[in-house]
């Protein structure tokens, strides 16, 4: 039996494909949630809530590497800090946290949230490595799949990303979280740049839909950021393996 590494988030989109990868690796899990469940060999689940501070010390109790991947449309700075504080306590000797392409860089609510957790975790006085990944395939569908519902979607203009797999992601976070902690390492992004406009209309062919495309244009300082590609990362970036025309073929599949 080896010490528990605790996952946040273990249950989500990343988590999901993190917990088997540590399993696999020979390591004990821990699984933090905000609903219980039954646990498994090698996986515990625990109940905490990060955003209220409550359960967090329990979760922690005999643990030396936190794998922090919950995260909300709001609040993750603050549930960080409750988090590091925590784990402060308890001697945690590595925290790995997940955040987001542009965080710095993009006036908007969830970056600047991002940002706060960031800074959360490198202010903590705990040894702690930080990747920055882009926006993950998943979400890119779901955006998509609302859109398509619509008789004519808005597409606002200069969008750009670099939509990465999940998997991707997840491999690259056991491979730090088993490694030492090294700060702020190289954002993760998938291989490929695409407008809006092309991921819109890849995703239309793939599930054989037609929708009529009308340009709109996002105003004001988030406008120009992400005109600006301030969302982007071409420098000091490591690339994942899966395209987003490779996602949509394994769905349709």
């Amino acid at each position: 039996m080896t010490t528990p590494i605790l996952v946040t988030g273990g249950t989500g989109t990343l988590g999901s494909h993190v917990v088997p990868l540590l399993r696999e690796a020979g390591h004990d899990v821990r699984v933090l949630s905000r609903h219980g469940r039954a646990s498994d060999e090698g996986v515990e689940y625990v109940t905490a809530d990060l955003l209220k501070g409550e359960g967090i010390e329990a979760a922690l109790a005999g643990v030396e590497t936190v794998l922090h991947l919950a995260g909300g449309p709001k609040g993750d700075d603050e549930a960080t800090r409750n988090l590091v504080r925590a784990a402060s306590h308890a001697g945690v000797h590595h925290l790995v946290y997940i955040s987001v392409t542009g965080a710095d860089a993009v006036p908007l609510g969830y970056f600047r949230a991002k940002l706060g957790a960031e800074r959360a975790v490198a202010d903590s006085g705990i040894p702690w490595t930080t990747l920055r990944a882009a926006q993950f395939h998943d979400l890119v569908l779901k955006m998509a799949q609302g859109m398509a519902k619509l008789p004519v979607i808005p597409v606002p203009g200069g969008l750009r990303f670099q939509p990465v797999d999940s998997r991707d992601v997840a491999a690259r976070l056991v491979e730090l979280t088993l490694a030492g902690p090294v700060g702020l390492v190289p954002d993760l992004t998938g291989p490929t740049t695409y407008t809006l406009t092309d991921l819109l209309t890849t995703y239309l062919k793939t599930h054989g839909k037609r929708r009529p495309l009308l340009p709109v244009r996002i105003p004001g300082k988030a406008g120009r950021a992400y005109r600006a590609g301030d969302n982007l990362s071409f420098t000091n970036t490591t690339v994942g393996k899966r395209t987003w025309e490779d996602f949509l073929a394994e769905r349709v599949g």
